[in-house]
């Protein structure tokens, strides 16, 4: 079997240079760390990941907690994350809170209880105790989706990735209203989350800009969970006057609404318009086609892991929140025929975009 001295004989450099390529400790010259790279693929040299961390302090692994069933979109942000960590030769450590804070904090223990170097977290909606044993533990965190502060006084340091909200949920709702809905309902997310909060901002702001009434009614929470949102659907469609157009505030409260409209005998777009916020990849090949304000997965998850190793070469760093654009996707559950010109297209982009 290869040693690490077999490595820099083969290479013609010292054993503190393959080590400095193996573990990242020092810059090397990309000539010296080609030689080094390839004499380890010649050898078929392995090299011990738990001696390493012993010397090094570091596993060179990410732990990430996000909710694996409910909402399509974190399938693509383990994606982003996986891809980014592997490019720099991170390995991945998964787990699934569930959305519940009990046993968030337990696989988030776990994590760290296999000597991840960060984790990157989908935080629930009490995260307090969470963050506190991040918090004690000086654990590199960065949160995904919702804006959390940290507890007063911790000192701690995490930072965040999100996306826009407000603008474009006011954009789909001003959408619906150029098509000439004036009864536009908004099944939404948990209450008392950052993303809940925005996007029903946003609802508000779109009606307020088609001079449409905001109507507590028509607001009804599906908590990001599918048979939450169909619930949230019979009732906000049980109203004396119901809506004629449906906002939903996330991919797994979209299935629900599906769900409630085909208990009911109700189409889509015949008989209710329907924008969503979250696109996945079936979401073209519903009939109609859902009509979305899609979030870049991918890319959230890759800015995670950028961020997380960003903080683990200068712990000190200030607390940062990155907020990423959604992109207006038009299809036609809207009520619009195929290939139309959305009419807020533009104004959508720009709007996204500041």
């Amino acid at each position: 079997m290869a040693t690490m001295a077999d490595v820099a004989r083969r290479a013609g450099v010292s054993v503190a240079t393959v080590s400095h390529v193996l573990n990242a400790t020092r810059p090397v010259l990309p000539g010296t760390r080609q030689a080094v790279l390839d004499a380890i693929e010649e050898l078929g040299y392995t090299p011990n990941a738990l001696a390493r961390s012993l010397v090094t302090s570091r596993t060179r692994s990410i732990g990430l907690a996000v909710p694996m069933s409910g909402d399509p979109c974190f399938t693509e942000i383990l994606q982003g994350v996986e891809a980014r960590a592997l490019e720099h030769g991170y390995g991945l450590l998964v787990a699934d809170p569930r959305d519940d804070p009990g046993h968030e904090r337990k696989a988030v223990r776990l994590l760290h209880e296999r000597r991840v170097d960060g984790v990157i977290i989908a935080p629930s909606t009490a995260p307090d105790a969470l963050l506190g044993y991040l918090g004690r533990h000086d654990v590199p965190t960065v949160l995904l989706d919702r804006v959390v502060d940290a507890p007063a006084g911790s000192g701690f340091r995490h930072d965040q990735v999100c996306v826009e909200n407000t603008a474009p949920t006011a954009s789909l709702v001003a959408h619906l209203a150029e098509l000439g809905h004036r009864r536009i309902g908004l099944v939404s997310g948990p209450p008392g989350t950052s993303t809940t909060a925005e996007r029903i901002t946003g609802y508000r702001h779109g009606l307020a800009r088609a001079g449409l009434p905001y109507d507590e009614r028509l607001v009804a929470h599906g908590d990001s969970r599918a048979e939450a949102a169909e619930e949230a659907t019979h009732r906000l469609l049980s109203l004396g006057a119901p809506p004629g157009a449906l906002v939903t505030a996330g991919g797994a409260m979209t299935v629900g609404a599906l769900r409630a409209l085909g208990d009911r005998g109700l189409s889509v777009p015949g008989d209710l318009a329907l924008c969503c916020f979250d696109d996945f990849p079936w979401a073209d090949l519903f009939a109609p086609r859902l009509t979305v304000a899609a979030r870049p997965g991918k890319e959230i998850g890759a800015t995670a892991v950028r961020l997380l190793l960003e903080r683990l070469a200068s712990p000190r760093l200030e607390s940062r929140t990155v907020r990423l654009p959604s992109a207006f996707v038009h299809r036609t559950s809207c009520g619009c025929p195929a290939g139309a010109e959305a009419p807020l297209d533009r104004d959508t982009e720009e709007r996204t975009q500041s």
